[in-house]
């Protein structure tokens, strides 16, 4: 079976789509247990873009596994906010960097103009994944009130409010 892929597309794009895409499991790039795939249309000219692994109950038990292993032994929750906030930061770099690649893909699997994915998408994305690497030496476990604000969430029909809470105001 053949993949679509237009002459105009960037070469980097063309050979990351050709090859079947795998699943991120433990650092490991690997296929499903089951060996299925998937095709993912180009929306645009519905030709198979690319075969994604098919990820069934046994592979999401390897992911939950891997990731808990991840989260209990590896080394993120021994680094400091900085540390995490560092690397959020570089990986908006890396993103920015290949820009051009990765709107190609983001025009080919969603099938909107390439000019939008380079001018919108991409560099959103890119200005989130920094918004995020701010926030990793913010975020201490604790909510921070904000003011003038009810304990209660408001609710705009005043009989619900009175039936779930009595003897309340709804705001």
């Amino acid at each position: 079976m053949g993949i679509a892929v237009s002459p105009q597309i960037h070469p980097r794009v063309a050979d990351f789509i050709e090859k079947p895409r795998k699943m991120l499991i433990d650092g490991k790039w690997i296929s499903a247990v089951s060996g299925k795939t998937f095709p993912s249309y180009n929306p645009a000219t519905g030709e198979v873009l690319a075969q994604v692994a098919e990820g069934d109950r046994e592979d999401i038990e390897q992911a939950v596994k891997a990731a808990r292993q991840a989260f209990v032994h590896g080394p993120w929750r021994r680094m400091t906010a900085s540390e995490r906030g560092r690397l959020i930061w570089k990986l908006a770099d890396l993103l920015e960097a290949n820009t051009e690649e990765f709107a190609y893909l983001e025009s080919l699997d969603n099938g909107k103009p390439l000019g939008v994915a380079k001018a919108a998408d991409v560099p959103l994305a890119v200005d989130l994944f920094r918004y995020m690497a701010g926030w990793a030496t913010k975020i201490e476990g604790r909510i921070r009130p904000a003011p003038n604000t009810s304990p209660i969430p408001c609710e705009s029909r005043s009989e619900s409010w009175a039936k779930l809470f009595p003897g309340t105001s709804h705001c």
